[in-house]
C-alpha cells in the first residue's frame, strides 16, 4: 500500500491511535475505529456547537433512550430510573467497587483481560485483584467458585462481551455466574461496553436480562463509545439491577462524579441510541467482512497466529508464541516492522507472547500491517 493512504488518514486524527506512534508506524492497536461518524451523532453534535450548546451536563433523556435502545437490540427492559451517567465505564468501574465492596475486600477478574482492570482495581478503588483466567476464551466456573468462596472475595468484575477473546458468556453461563455470586454475597460488575458490537444468529445476552430477580444486587455498564467511536466525548452508563441497588448508588454516589460526564458525549449518546440503528448494522457486517479480510491475509502471508474470528468486538487476539519474540512480540513487530500492535502481557501474565489486532479500520490498513508483520517474521 502507499504510505500516502495511511498519511491520509492520520492528517484528518489528532487522537491517540493516530499520533501516539512515529508517522512511519501502521496503527492496529487502541480500541478507536476509522471510519466516519454516525450521521445522525455528528448532526446532533453540529446542531450543539452552532448553538453554542457546550454547558454542564445533564442527563436529560439519555436514561429513556437507552432503555429503548438495550430493548430494541437485546430484548432488555430497564427503568430508566436505575440508570446513572458517569464520564466513562472505568469511573464506573472504580465507583461501583467503592460502592459495594469495603476496605480489605478483593475483586475477581478474569484474564487475559483490558489492562486497566488490574490498575482501577488496584489504584483508583484500591481493592486487592483475585485472578480466574479464562480457558479456551471461557469462563472456569469451577475456578470462579472457588475464588467467590474465598472470604475475602466480594466483587467480580465481569468483561461481557470480553476484551481482548471477544467471548461472548452464553445465558446458560451467565445464570451459573449469578446463581454463583448470590450463593456466596459477591456483587457482579459487568462491563459490556461491546455489547453493541455483536453479532450471528445468537443475539448477545446482557448479564441483567435473564432473571431480574436473580441479578437484583448487581450492575451493569454500558456506553455508546465503542459502538459509535466516542470515546473522547466522556459518556458512559450504570444499570442497577434493582430499584434497591439504584438507590443504595444515588444515596453514595457524589455529584461530583456524575457532572463529570461530558455534556456533548449525552448529546451523542442520545442520537446514537434513537437514530443510530442503521449505521450500527452497516458498521457490524464491515466489522464482519474487515475480520474475514483479516484471517485472508494472515493466511496468504503465510502467517499461522491461531486466530479465530470472535462474533463481538474488533479485535484480534493473535497467539506469536511460536514465533521465538519472546513475552512482547509487539516490541519486535514495532521495532522491526513498524507495527503499533497491543502487548499481550499488558493484559496479565496469560497474554504473554500475543498481540492484540484492531482491525476496525481501512482493508487496505488491514492487508499493510499483515504484509509488514510477515516480513519481520520472514527475516527473522
Amino acid at each position: 500500500m502507499d504510505d500516502s493512504v495511511i498519511a491520509a488518514i492520520r492528517s484528518q486524527r489528532t487522537s491517540a491511535k493516530w499520533r501516539a506512534y512515529p508517522a512511519d508506524a501502521v496503527p492496529v492497536w487502541i480500541a478507536e475505529m476509522d471510519f466516519s461518524l454516525a450521521p445522525c451523532v455528528a448532526q446532533a453534535l453540529h446542531q450543539a456547537i452552532d448553538a453554542s450548546d457546550t454547558g454542564y451536563r445533564w442527563p436529560g433523556e439519555l436514561p429513556e433512550a437507552l432503555a429503548d435502545f438495550v430493548h430494541r437490540h437485546f430484548a432488555w427492559q430497564i427503568a430508566p430510573e436505575h440508570v446513572f451517567t458517569l464520564p466513562d465505564v472505568l469511573t464506573g468501574m472504580a465507583e461501583a467497587m467503592r460502592r459495594f465492596t469495603r476496605a480489605g475486600q478483593s475483586v475477581v477478574i478474569t484474564p487475559p483481560v483490558y489492562p486497566p482492570f488490574f490498575n482501577v482495581t488496584r489504584a483508583i478503588a484500591e481493592r486487592e485483584v483475585v485472578e480466574v483466567p479464562v480457558v479456551d476464551s471461557c469462563l472456569d466456573l469451577e475456578s470462579l467458585e472457588a475464588a467467590f468462596a474465598r472470604p475475602e472475595v466480594a466483587a467480580f468484575l465481569m468483561c461481557h462481551p470480553h476484551n481482548p477473546t471477544g467471548y461472548r458468556a452464553p445465558v446458560e453461563v451467565l445464570r451459573s455466574v449469578a446463581a454463583l455470586a448470590r450463593k456466596y454475597d459477591v456483587t457482579v460488575i459487568s462491563d459490556e461496553i461491546w455489547a453493541p458490537l455483536s453479532w450471528d444468529e445468537n443475539p448477545f445476552v446482557p448479564y441483567l436480562s435473564f432473571d431480574p430477580e436473580l441479578t437484583a444486587p448487581d450492575v451493569a455498564l454500558v456506553s455508546a463509545s465503542k459502538a459509535f467511536n466516542l470515546a473522547g466525548l466522556k459518556c458512559a452508563q450504570l444499570v442497577a439491577g434493582s430499584a434497591e441497588t439504584a438507590e443504595h448508588f444515588r444515596k453514595t454516589l457524589p455529584m461530583e462524579i456524575t457532572y463529570g460526564t461530558g455534556h456533548l458525549g449525552i448529546i451523542a449518546s442520545i442520537a446514537a441510541y434513537r437514530n443510530g440503528d442503521g449505521w450500527l448494522a452497516q458498521t457490524k457486517q464491515q466489522l464482519q467482512d474487515n475480520a474475514a479480510h483479516l484471517v485472508t491475509q494472515l493466511g496468504m502471508a503465510g502467517l499461522d497466529l491461531s486466530y479465530q474470528p470472535a462474533t463481538s468486538t474488533y479485535l484480534a487476539w493473535l497467539d506469536c508464541r511460536h514465533l521465538g519474540f519472546g513475552d512482547d512480540p509487539a516490541k519486535v513487530f514495532l521495532d522491526r516492522g513498524r507495527v503499533a500492535l497491543n502487548a499481550g502481557h499488558l493484559f496479565g501474565m496469560q497474554g504473554r507472547g500475543f498481540v492484540r489486532f484492531n482491525f476496525a479500520t481501512t482493508p487496505e490498513v488491514i492487508s499493510e500491517a499483515v504484509s509488514r508483520m510477515a516480513c519481520v517474521v520472514s527475516d527473522s
